[in-house]
């Protein structure tokens, strides 16, 4: 007789545990053979209002960092992730991927982590300015992290895509809540173990699975969510995005023409999409009997 495959449950993740779906509804991934893959949650909309109360509440310790104590956490996940290099590759080539193609996205993966963390405390330099002003003032402008992000990862990249969008968003200060691939999911919650053991704090990146389909309006919609990210071309989708974002202002990102293999996947410029300029006016002391401002 042959025996029944006992298909592994892939939790979601919010607020550092590892919850099943309130919801109680899954769905079973297979890949091009038809071969069933995993037990994966189907997330609904009170997961999501979970996550941001998650990510809210992180965001304030997590944004209050030091810049090189962010650096070594991110430093810290590829090295977590380097030590499970295996389990990543194995889970890729069930989605579809070869064996050469598996090996080199989770490299990739490992570099492109190690890529932000070098940045953590560097763009602000990039990023900041002195500016010139007609009065007797110092004039500042620097890059603070809008808050909580909401990201509907790339849905045909099991893990390139959803590190690539990770990482920039916490290396600037920002807490995310991530829907991930629907089709490629087991990377994504495989993922989020490493997070767990990398120092991260609870909160600061929370991993829904589930469809796009279903939870798109509520990852824009919240009131408590500062910017979205969505990394697909579906036009209805974009249209209700940029739509629904005016309740709030939300900052809304379209990443659906980018290569996350190639060298256009990575860039500070990433890190600033989710950050806010703030400018400080400093009045300029006159020092008498000094010869001068000071």
């Amino acid at each position: 007789m042959s025996r029944l495959e006992v298909l592994k449950t892939y939790k979601i993740y919010i607020g550092g545990q590892f919850p099943r779906t309130e919801s109680g509804r899954y769905y079973i991934p297979t890949n091009y053979s038809g071969q069933k893959l995993a037990n994966v949650c189907l997330s609904s909309r009170k997961d999501f209002r979970n996550a941001v109360v998650a990510a809210r509440a992180a965001f304030g310790g997590w944004a209050g960092r030091a810049a090189f104590n962010r650096s070594q956490i991110l430093y810290r996940m590829a090295e977590m992730l380097e030590g499970r290099k295996g389990q990543f590759i194995e889970e890729l080539t069930q989605q579809d991927a070869t064996r050469e193609e598996a090996e080199n996205e989770v490299n990739l993966s490992v570099d492109r982590l190690i890529y932000y963390a070098g940045w953590c405390d560097k763009f602000q330099q990039l990023f900041s300015s002195v500016n010139p002003v007609a009065s007797s003032h110092f004039n500042f402008s620097v890059p603070e992290p809008t808050g909580v992000v909401s990201v509907i990862a790339p849905q045909q990249s099991g893990l390139i895509g959803l590190v690539s969008v990770i990482a920039p968003v916490i290396a600037g200060g920002n807490t995310c809540v991530v829907l991930a691939s629907e089709t490629k999911p087991l990377c994504a919650v495989t993922f989020s173990e490493v997070l767990n053991t990398s120092d991260l704090p609870g909160g600061v990146v929370n991993i829904l699975t589930g469809k796009p389909s279903e939870l798109a309006s509520w990852f824009v919609d919240h009131m408590d969510v500062n910017a979205t990210i969505y990394c697909e071309s579906n036009s209805d989708t974009q249209q209700m995005i940029r739509e629904k974002s005016a309740l709030n202002l939300k900052r809304v990102f379209f990443y659906d023409q980018t290569d996350w293999i190639s060298d256009a996947g990575q860039s500070p410029y990433f890190i600033f999409d989710t950050q806010e300029i703030k400018t400080t006016w400093h009045p300029v002391e006159n020092i008498a009997g000094a010869g001068g401002s000071y």
